[in-house]
């Protein structure tokens, strides 16, 4: 990331290039060890959804076709690449078994493939020039004339990406299936976009909830996508539940006088006080340390204070993670349809 700000280009005010890269073992039993020492009183820990993304770019093999052909390779390789003398993604499986977090899917890539690679065909400066240091994620006012943000893998309305979009989720999903042994539940598109003519392949891979925020950004050919507004227990024509996220915790995106627990606190007791649950954002950048370590301990500390006024205020609170809350809203909807025909 240094070799790029030294090419001129500004990242001060971006946190994920600032703090954001793949957790390494640090990072995940430092989470995992604070998840741990709570308990609901059904005996359940604070889990986290891992929304994954199944693989990221080959990147010497895609600039040796002229950026003609796109080669990706699963995450888990990656990871090993990265942490070579740790053992991350048994982490990984070793948390899923403790129920301290549960994987769901985010895509095959995080990346609009492309557009992506049309922009590196036409020698985007900024983009080519992250490219060559093997990375993407740069922020938008830096692509120049494109306004489309690569970082949202279904982004386009155009036809002709369509049926890359669809299968894409066809092949991410049965990798999610063979890499973690069970179907995802539910998705959640990258930056929250995607074409509603997705719903039917992601229904036919198994999904059946949608993660979203208060809007789905639907892709237009206009440029900036169009808002549908959603809610949690919402479902669309194929009978995908939508849940909405209402309640924020991402300390490394906000000022350093943000009130991050008082804030997020106030979220859940809306939520509750509307017979809502609490459905908590937070992104993987507010607990990675091996670029800042600060980063990492100050946000633990806050996250441990965050669980622990939450079981003091709400001693009957239940934990889950996504893939059980839309099984809860769609039982639920069950047993109502079975007390309307009786």
């Amino acid at each position: 990331m240094q070799q790029f700000i030294s090419l001129g280009y500004n990242l001060n005010k971006n946190p994920y290039c600032r703090y954001d890269t793949l957790a390494d073992s640090a990072d995940l039993s430092s989470l995992f060890e604070v998840l741990r020492r709570y308990k609901d009183e059904k005996g359940t820990h604070p889990k986290f959804t891992f929304n994954t993304v199944m693989v990221n770019p080959e990147f010497d093999k895609i600039k040796a076709t002229g950026f003609n052909e796109y080669f990706y390779e699963p995450f888990t390789k990656t990871i090993e690449d990265y942490y070579p003398k740790e053992n991350v993604f048994n982490l990984w499986k070793q948390a899923i078994g403790d129920g301290l977090m549960y994987p769901q899917f985010h895509g095959r890539e995080h990346v609009n493939v492309p557009i992506w690679l049309n922009q590196l065909k036409n020698s985007n400066p900024a983009l080519n020039a992250a490219f060559d240091l093997h990375f993407w994620g740069i922020p938008k006012e830096l692509y120049g004339e494109n306004r489309i943000n690569i970082q949202a893998a279904f982004s386009s309305a155009d036809e002709e990406h369509l049926d890359f979009y669809k299968n894409n989720i066809m092949v991410g999903t049965k990798m999610f299936e063979n890499i973690f042994g069970f179907k995802s539940d539910t998705f959640i598109a990258n930056n929250y976009t995607f074409p509603k003519s997705l719903y039917r392949v992601l229904h036919d891979s198994g999904i059946r909830g949608i993660q979203s925020m208060r809007y789905h950004k639907i892709p237009n050919k206009k440029g900036n996508p169009t808002l549908k507004p959603v809610y949690t227990g919402k479902k669309n024509s194929l009978k995908q539940t939508y849940t909405v996220r209402n309640c924020v915790f991402e300390p490394s995106q906000m000022p350093i006088n943000y009130d991050n627990i008082g804030n997020c606190l106030n979220e859940i007791s809306n939520s509750f006080f509307w017979k809502k649950p609490a459905i908590l954002t937070s992104h993987r950048l507010n607990f990675i340390g091996s670029i800042e370590e600060d980063n990492r301990t100050h946000n633990l500390k806050l996250l441990e204070e965050l669980i622990q006024k939450i079981l003091k205020r709400w001693p009957n609170v239940e934990f889950m993670s996504s893939n059980e809350l839309i099984k809860l809203i769609d039982d639920n909807k069950n047993e109502e349809k079975k007390e309307h025909l009786m």
